[in-house]
């Protein structure tokens, strides 16, 4: 019998014992195994594995000869992808949660007390590699040492509260005791994912070893052959770890770093902080107890439902770059035409991921500029050890340059990063379609201009798809695959599952003016622009929709994309959809003095100079539009901002611009910075209600806005799909 026998078994649940397995490969020395036979590709701590954990330790416990026990999985880059994410998701019951967590508090505790260091006959040592998030992290620290594979592929820590949860396994209990106090608190809060020198370096983990050999040497420091001492604490342990007035320190300071990031809406950071800052010095039970009682409200919290969700829908994502269950083929070689911003940053991203990339611009002086940054961002990335020297010496010898139409014939996909003229970009795809591979993938990074135009006059059609990237490249998740008419679904996925290589979340769209995000922006931005003109203060506006939520305030990110780029947008939507995206103008003075926002120095704000480059420092330019005081009350602002691409969005999603909420959340969230701890965009009106948002629409489309210049409408008018779901009483999501 099991603790776990009771709690709900998957569907696919296999017969018990089958999840681990007890391997004798010499006298006194035990292997034990995670393999679960329902989950083939990577294990998790489902319901079946802490069954058949249960299972396993009763059983070695009878074990009377065995002096070391080794905690491994089925392969050395392959322990487990922490707790099931689909089993959190489902608890609807806090108590459910709390009986949850003190059913694995339990298991967790009897392999600890295995160990020689709690006064066991064993030595206990974890031997894991690859992804080692959460819960697989934290049993590890129930043993007396961790041997981690040193390879690329391998990472290590607690990333909870990324989920809207803490490390409620034990984990913001016994990290403390491992590392101390402040390396624990950085740990949990950031939920950083640890390479192997930097885990072994705060003393996550004792050795490392290549992946060959980790089994060997796991087992050699189980049966005493090998020397693996921890690193000790020392005074360290004493004047900060168990020190009231230093974890005060720690802890004031952690919770005010938290509240700068996250301005209260994520309650799982403050709560982990309560219960790391004290676990050094109180005991164990009593910290796990705090575990259990803290998770119970989390564990069923819209946040976490959110987050959790934005998780699940990241990791369905991968799906598109699969060809009937298996990966595309990768890219090994790709051409970048541009080699501005945008384009010298997507060919040294490429180079960084192990790509071969050919970036070619007539002027040379651009190429040299992009080197140059290429230097810089590996280079700090070398200083930060992200990157080893070789893989930093690969990342810059991988990035040719050229002036020349040569050396493209082995190419296997080219994305155009020129200027947004149509007939430029059919020039070059021209161009390229006679130097390239008749079958390789001819890809533009177009924010604005439609697919099919570029595609018509090319050859071969189908192997146009627009891959829209969001600056800067490198930072911004989100990349907009864009299909067009012709576009065939080889295309689609092997684009697909380049952006996923490139450490990208992919989602595709069709073929309309401003795809998704830019469509969605483009109503957002506008309305803003409208406060501004009817006298809006413009700080309480950027303010009120940080405190929504947004990771910027919307004049903030008009300088920030450009006044110019942004007005380009505009012109495109209005052509494409009408009247209801007819744009504001206030803000043209500024265009027309080249006062272009955060690249000229002044916009709608005063950037100087600073540390890190230009910050906005300097208030409102004072040479900008203005227009008579008019107080909006901070409902108002977010109403009239936030609704209006609300609107946008039903409209999107009934013409099918994306396969349907999921993918438009995720789109969201990844690619304007939606407020994630609201789900996205229709989950958070699915939340507020969507007869209440019909409504609200309603009065902003009949109202006379004070120094607007025309009414509402057609701005406000309820979008049909979001009329027809507020009447049947339904949801986006179901």
């Amino acid at each position: 019998m099991s603790a776990f026998d009771d709690l709900p078994q998957p569907e696919n649940a296999p017969p018990p014992g089958s999840c681990w397995r007890i391997e004798r490969p010499e006298a006194g020395l035990l292997h034990l195994v995670l393999d679960p036979p329902h989950r083939p590709k990577i294990a998790v701590f489902d319901v079946p594995a802490m069954r058949d954990l249960d299972l396993a330790l009763d059983e070695i416990e009878k074990e009377g000869e065995a002096r070391g026990l080794v905690l491994t999985g089925r392969e050395p880059l392959s322990f487990a992808g922490g707790a099931d994410v689909d089993a959190i998701a489902g608890i609807t019951d806090p108590e459910q949660a709390a009986v949850l967590v003190s059913r694995v508090h339990a298991i967790f505790n009897r392999l600890e007390r295995m160990g020689r260091g709690h006064g066991g006959r064993l030595f206990t040592v974890a031997a894991v590699g690859g992804p080692v998030p959460g819960g697989a992290c934290e049993i590890t620290l129930c043993c007396d040492r961790t041997v981690l594979a040193d390879h690329a592929k391998t990472r290590i820590g607690l990333p909870e509260v990324k989920l809207g949860i803490f490390p409620a396994w034990g984990g913001s209990s016994r990290l403390p005791r491992r590392v101390g106090l402040p390396a624990a608190m950085q740990a949990i809060l950031t939920g950083r994912l640890y390479r192997p020198r930097a885990a072994k370096k705060i003393g996550l983990v004792d050795r490392l070893t290549q992946p060959e050999y980790l089994l060997r040497v796991a087992g050699d420091v189980a049966m005493g052959r090998m020397k693996c001492p921890r690193r000790s604490r020392g005074w360290r342990g004493l004047l900060i770890d168990k020190n009231p007035l230093a974890g005060a320190f720690v802890v004031n300071a952690s919770r005010k770093q938290v509240m700068k990031q996250t301005r209260g809406h994520y309650p799982a950071p403050l709560t982990a902080i309560d219960i790391v800052s004290r676990a050094p010095r109180v005991s164990l039970a009593r910290s796990l107890a705090a575990e259990v009682e803290a998770v119970k409200p989390l564990a069923t919290s819209p946040v976490a439902k959110s987050l959790i969700g934005l998780f699940k829908l990241s990791e369905e994502a991968k799906k598109l770059g699969e060809v009937d269950g298996e990966k595309a083929p990768g890219i090994e070689r790709g051409a970048v035409i541009g080699g501005g911003v945008m384009g010298g940053a997507i060919a040294g991203l490429m180079a960084e991921k192990g790509i071969a990339a050919r970036l070619r611009d007539l002027d040379q002086a651009a190429l040299d500029r992009a080197v140059i940054e290429q230097q810089a961002v590996v280079g700090k990335k070398k200083k930060k050890r992200r990157l080893k020297p070789h893989e930093a010496d690969r990342a810059l010898d991988l990035l040719e340059t050229t002036t020349e139409p040569l050396g493209f014939g082995r190419c296997e996909i080219a994305i155009e990063a020129v200027a947004e003229v149509l007939e430029v970009k059919r020039k070059v795809f021209g161009e390229l379609a006679g130097l390239l591979p008749p079958d390789a993938i001819l890809a533009t990074n177009t924010s604005s201009l439609s697919v099919d135009a570029i595609a018509e006059t090319l050859p071969s059609p189908e192997r146009v798809i627009g891959m829209h990237f969001f600056n800067p490249v490198r930072k911004m998740p989100l990349v907009e695959i864009v299909r067009g008419a012709k576009t065939s679904d080889a295309v689609v996925a092997r684009t697909a599952r380049l952006a996923l290589d490139l450490g990208k979340t992919p989602v595709v769209t069709k073929d309309v003016a401003g795809f998704l995000v830019n469509r969605l922006l483009g109503p957002y931005l506008d309305e803003a622009v409208r406060l501004a003109e009817a006298g809006a203060d413009l700080g309480k506006v950027d303010r009120a929709l940080l405190e929504f939520g947004m990771p910027m305030g919307p004049y903030e990110l008009l300088d920030e994309v450009g006044l110019d780029i942004a007005g380009h947008a505009a012109s495109s939507l209005e052509e494409a959809y009408g009247e209801r995206m007819t744009a504001c103008t206030f803000f043209k003075p500024l265009l027309e003095t080249g006062q272009l926002g955060k690249k000229t120095g002044r916009g709608i704000y005063v950037w100087e100079e600073g540390k890190g480059g230009r910050q906005r420092n300097a208030g409102r330019n004072p040479t900008g539009p203005r227009a008579v005081a008019h107080e909006f009350s901070t409902e108002e602002i977010v109403d009239r901002t936030v609704l209006a691409m609300l609107n946008e969005a039903a409209r999107a999603l009934e013409e099918e611009v994306v396969a349907g909420p999921r993918e438009l959340d995720l789109a969201t969230v990844f690619g304007m910075g939606f407020a994630p701890f609201r789900g996205g965009l229709l989950r958070y009106a699915d939340r507020r209600g969507l007869p209440a948002i019909v409504e609200r629409l309603r009065l902003l489309a009949d109202k006379q806005g004070v120094g607007d210049r025309a009414s509402g409408r057609p701005r406000f008018e309820p979008a049909p799909l979001l009329v027809e779901l507020a009447r049947d009483g339904r949801h986006f999501h179901g």
